[in-house]
């Protein structure tokens, strides 16, 4: 099955999630004797942070302009099974177009549902859909479950709709030994964002102020110079994906903070969540709606709501922090590694066949 895809980003972790999820689908299609062609705006910011330069077994094609690159779009579709455009593409709209006039399964990607709602509630443009909404496509997936998905066919006339969600190539993360210099008592890696530093805040920085003895280390980039940093609390730029499993085998618990609009909605673990599990690490995280379909409360992951709780997940036993994370990486193991995606995805394909838009095909089975 050749799949064409026009995205965002996976050549650069850089200030985004897409990257990490497409690299650990790309390598289980191919493993899966699968082809991808990804189209990718070379843009500069992507450019200098560029970590990632060739899909195995397929193609990366950067590109300045939309114009330069039109006619290979249209030759590459001619032989596609699967046309797909993903948010945040930044020529999503005209990319669009050329998927909508394939001959291939047609699919819309959205890795960003929640902020597609937001902005949808909000009455502001959305840059990667165009104004027919998704009622063109064969097939439109969501990074997001729940109520998300009804809304997609609702709001924006997706005839049909899945979750596609995150994921983890456990080839990539997993456990590895300690690295003194991202060694802490409690780690959080992420992009800044200022819908989550309330949160951050509530479940990090104040903790730390308790817990002065401890260190704990942040990862990510973005981090403005007015953030409230504590002597305690240390700080590694943004760190590319081979180096992640190292900042979580060298924690002793580390912590997730969900975007509010994902909160809100529900259903949408983030990718780190996997990777962490998958490395071994404990893990606490925030809660929201469906957190529990994904991992048990309790055995495989700690729900924490306030300072309290992160204090009292610090001090638990060496013993009790393993068979938490032990069970938390069975678990991702079991369900939530790239290759359970991309079966996922196969059975909504249809296989290596288009599906069949008069009987809707196999992905009826899935649809929402």
């Amino acid at each position: 099955m050749k799949l064409v895809v026009f995205g965002l980003t996976i050549s650069s972790s850089w200030g985004n999630g897409h990257a990490t999820l497409w690299r650990g689908l790309c390598r289980a299609l191919a493993q899966r004797g699968h082809r991808v062609v990804f189209f990718e705006k070379d843009v500069p910011y992507y450019a200098t942070n560029r970590d990632f330069v060739e899909i195995p077994g397929g193609d990366l094609i950067l590109y300045r302009d939309w114009s330069d690159v039109r006619r290979r779009a249209e030759e590459e579709l001619r032989d596609a099974d699967v046309a797909m455009v993903t948010s945040y593409c930044p020529d999503g709209i005209v990319a669009g177009d050329l998927v909508l006039a394939a001959r291939a399964t047609r699919v819309f990607y959205d890795l960003d549902t929640p902020v597609t709602f937001s902005r949808l509630d909000a009455g502001e443009p959305i840059s990667y859909i165009g104004r027919d909404g998704l009622a063109g496509f064969d097939l439109a997936l969501s990074y997001t479950g729940g109520r998300a998905l009804q809304r997609l066919k609702t709001e924006l006339g997706a005839q049909r709709v899945a979750p596609l969600y995150g994921h983890v190539d456990p080839d990539v993360h997993r456990p590895v030994q300690r690295v003194q210099h991202y060694g802490s008592d409690l780690s959080y890696l992420g992009t800044y964002a200022a819908d989550r530093q309330d949160v951050l805040q509530n479940l990090f920085i104040d903790p730390a102020a308790r817990r002065p003895d401890r260190r704990f280390l942040i990862g990510g980039a973005q981090y403005p110079d007015d953030f409230p940093w504590q002597p305690n609390i240390h700080f590694v730029r943004h760190l590319p994906p081979p180096e992640h499993p190292a900042f979580f085998s060298s924690s002793r618990l580390t912590l997730n903070i969900t975007r509010r609009a994902m909160a809100e909605m529900g259903w949408c673990p983030s990718g780190r969540l996997f990777e962490a599990a998958a490395c071994g690490a404990p893990i606490l995280s925030d809660n929201w709606e469906g957190l529990d379909s994904f991992f048990e409360p309790g055995r495989e992951i700690l729900i924490v709501g306030d300072p309290e709780d992160v204090v009292a997940a610090l001090d638990l036993t060496d013993a009790e922090l393993h068979r938490i994370a032990k069970a938390g990486r069975d678990r991702v193991l079991e369900e939530h590694t790239s290759e359970h995606r991309v079966r996922e995805l196969e059975i909504l394909l249809g296989g290596s066949t288009s599906l069949s838009r008069s009987t809707g095909g196999p992905a009826a089975m899935m649809e929402a």
